[in-house]
């Protein structure tokens, strides 16, 4: 399953029907590569992954640091499907390595960003010093339902740099420049189409771009697991189930801020099911995982009790097997 992030495109277009398609376009880094997109047979409806574009999965490790990524080819794609006939898409955008707010990709769409002498900005660490923005035309990209796993704001501590930033590489000390890039492009961005996105449930998905697509390109921001579960009757499947088994690299807090795998132990708990959450380690402590909040019936992680970290993330698929076949044997028999 996926909620957003990657796989998100090949998941909802098997469920859906949708054929793949290949268009021009470029990585987070600039980098030019195909991006797959999901199309029904008219080509009117699609499915779009932005970590196709942007995401973490598609750069070398260490290589890059946010400040060096934008979302530009994620507005590429948009474009690109919108001349195709594309009047709807739904967009996963977990996996993301950016932290830009959807800055690059807003550029994409043909929207300007000015400092104040009048000189373009086209980095979006940058954005504090941004006095202006011009709209471009609309129509030439579909209308976008947003499937985000998140309920993040842009800013603040619980906020898209704080909270997810590290994962991508940002450092403490590189916290205060991206917050005031973020509170510039949102005051400004406000006071030119009326409304503030910054504070919606969901703007600081994948380093902003919930925000991002909110502003820029119209999007409605719907939870990632509920489009995922609807198009493909999980409920009914796990009311049909004995046992559900799930599974995330880190089970941490974040994981029941509105991720899928949390989700999907709250959906088994709602409906009686024991739900099982294997993990390549665990980061909850020990008060969270017996409160009464945590929807787990049973948690266990490969790390380190069966292997380093690093082992773990380098054969991934045997310590998962692993991990299954020990916590097999302590489960009831059914």
């Amino acid at each position: 399953m996926s909620d957003g992030g990657d796989g998100f495109g090949e998941v909802m277009a098997a469920s859906l029907g949708f054929g793949e398609r290949l268009f021009p376009g470029e990585d987070a880094a600039g980098r030019e590569r195909e991006i797959p997109c999901w199309l029904n047979a008219e080509c009117d409806q699609a499915v779009v992954e932005t970590a196709q574009s942007n995401g973490l999965a598609l750069l070398p490790s260490g290589r890059f640091h946010p400040f060096e990524l934008d979302t530009f080819g994620v507005g590429q794609l948009l474009i690109q499907i919108g001349q195709a006939g594309v009047k709807t898409c739904i967009a996963g955008i977990g996996g993301s390595a950016t932290n830009d707010a959807g800055f690059g990709m807003a550029r994409a769409l043909g929207w300007r960003f000015f400092d104040e002498d009048g000189q373009e900005i086209q980095q979006w660490i940058q954005l504090d010093k941004l006095t202006s923005v011009t709209q471009p035309k609309p129509g030439a990209w579909p209308s976008v339902t947003v499937a985000s796993d998140v309920t993040n704001p842009l800013l603040g501590p619980d906020g898209a740099t704080r909270v997810y930033g590290p994962q991508k590489g940002m450092r403490e000390e590189d916290f205060a420049k991206a917050d005031a890039c973020f509170n510039r492009l949102a005051m400004i961005t406000a006071e030119t189409i009326g409304t503030d996105f910054a504070i919606t449930p969901g703007a600081g998905a994948a380093g902003g771009l919930g925000y991002g697509l909110m502003a820029f390109a119209g999007a409605d921001v719907q939870s990632g697991f509920e489009v995922f579960a609807e198009s493909t009757s999980l409920e009914s499947r796990i009311a049909n189930a004995d046992l559900v088994i799930t599974a995330e690299g880190a089970i941490d807090e974040q994981t029941l801020m509105g991720k899928g795998t949390g989700q999907v132990a709250q959906l088994s708990e709602r409906l009686a099911k024991p739900c099982v959450g294997l993990a390549g380690q665990l980061a909850l402590g020990q008060a969270e995982r017996a409160a009464s909040a945590n929807p787990f019936h049973q948690l266990a992680a490969v790390a380190p009790d069966l292997a380093t970290e690093e082992e773990s993330m380098a054969d991934s698929a045997n310590w998962l097997e692993r991990l299954a076949r020990l916590l097999a044997k302590d489960l009831p028999p059914s």
